[in-house]
């Protein structure tokens, strides 16, 4: 997917280039509302069969598949024209979600679901980046990321609410119908992804010698990652938590909740940025977000619907804010790694927080792990400001710099006055 800052604004304008992404946008809406509708039956069958714990295990193997996702799509989207990209995962990933969810049914090991269920992610967001890195190369601005990262978060918590509410069987799944229902939007909400992609962009192919260095800055890849690890876990831990702690008949209540908080992030990462603050310091005011609410979780049902409220407007607000950091600094050619790359980092926090949370403390004490996330998250962010704010700090780290400088150059100076014949790239 061609990128880089002056290429991703060269693609259509005006009415041609509204319709790609309004086509674009459906598509993402009706694959996320179909995936969350699966999943959230997937996770509730998980935790009458095998607790919170066997739950975690699946979102932690669906959170490696993003991590997994990032190497994958940076060498197949270097290979591959879009429109093979785009339909050949969401093909596989078609096949994968019928085969998890009917595992689960069965009786299927959970290791063999899990597997299952890493691979099918692997695919989703290898469709995924394509799908984000068009909507760059239509337009790369922060308010369009977050639009996008608005509606796909939106819609999946109303697939979660959906799939809470439908009628189960005595063997704790829906049954007749409404079971036929989720099987066909699970995997025939990924028909418009498919149709989507005969307009896809042909992907840059990999010239002889071309570096293989991750076409995003360490620092932003670890700061989003350790915020999802931090900050993260209860999130994305919202169904089976809930369903612990105050019955499966919340889990609806929290859906809506963290759609109706997804619907202001657009407004936040404006208002946010016309601060000026440095982005890893915004990125960290949206982590406290996603953490505060969960702190009075355990106390009363209505605590999680506030705490998801919350967490949905940070969530989707980081998201979208650091999605649009990464595409608008990532090397001509590599919007499409650099994404995947962005999101399997936060893929990666997310994971190792969804698969700790429940060996480190029970559902009711989910407070005290959120506490202590929460000053961990808040002294970071403190830190990130001294550094990047206080004059003395910045005037030293200048003064630093033009000392290395002037080192470096009287080193040079010294060597040609020792040998004249050097030249510049010998010195």
């Amino acid at each position: 997917m061609n990128g880089g800052g002056a290429h991703r604004r060269t693609g259509p304008v005006g009415v041609r280039r509204a319709g790609r992404l309004r086509e674009l946008l459906l598509a993402g809406v009706a694959d996320s509302f179909g995936m969350a509708l699966g999943w959230t039956v997937l996770v509730l069958l998980a935790v009458s069969r095998g607790g919170l714990a066997e739950a975690a295990l699946y979102n932690a193997a669906m959170l490696l598949g993003v991590v997994l996702s990032a190497p994958v799509t940076g060498w197949l989207s270097h290979r591959l024209p879009g429109r093979t990209l785009l339909r050949g995962a969401a093909g596989t990933e078609m096949v994968l979600r019928v085969a998890a969810l009917a595992g689960l049914i069965l009786g299927v090991p959970s290791w063999l679901i899990a597997l299952a269920v890493l691979v099918m992610h692997v695919a989703a967001w290898v469709g995924f980046a394509a799908m984000r890195a068009e909507v760059a190369a239509v337009d790369a601005g922060a308010r369009s990321m977050t639009r996008y990262a608005l509606a796909i978060a939106a819609v999946e918590a109303a697939g979660t609410g959906v799939g809470a509410l439908l009628p189960a069987g005595p063997s704790g799944h829906p049954t007749g119908i409404a079971l036929v229902a989720v099987y066909i939007w699970y995997a025939g909400s990924l028909l418009p992804t498919i149709i989507s992609a005969r307009r896809a962009r042909r992907l840059a192919v990999r010239a002889p010698g071309r570096s293989r260095r991750v076409p995003v800055a360490p620092h932003f890849l670890i700061a989003g990652g350790g915020i999802m690890l931090l900050a993260a876990g209860p999130t994305l831990l919202a169904v089976p938590l809930t369903t612990e702690l105050h019955g499966r008949h919340w889990v609806a209540a929290v859906a809506v909740s963290f759609s109706l908080g997804c619907l202001l992030a657009t407004a936040a990462v404006e208002a946010i940025r016309r601060m000026r603050l440095p982005a890893t310091l915004r990125w960290s005011l949206w982590g406290l977000g996603m953490l505060v609410g969960w702190i009075a979780a355990p106390y009363h049902a209505l605590s999680v619907v506030v705490a998801q409220f919350f967490a949905g407007l940070s969530q989707t607000a980081f998201e979208g804010d650091m999605d649009a950091q990464v595409a608008d600094q990532a090397p001509a050619g590599n919007v499409t790694t650099a994404l995947a790359y962005s999101a399997s980092t936060r893929a990666l926090g997310g994971s190792i927080a969804v698969r700790a949370l429940p060996f480190l403390i029970a559902a009711q004490g989910i407070d005290k792990a959120v506490s202590a996330a929460a000053l961990a998250l808040g002294l970071g962010a403190m830190l990130l400001w001294a550094i990047t704010s206080m004059p003395w700090l910045k005037h030293r780290r200048a003064g630093l710099v033009t000392d290395l400088r002037t080192k470096v150059a009287r080193a040079a100076d010294r060597a040609t006055v020792a040998d004249p014949r050097l030249s510049p790239a010998d010195r």
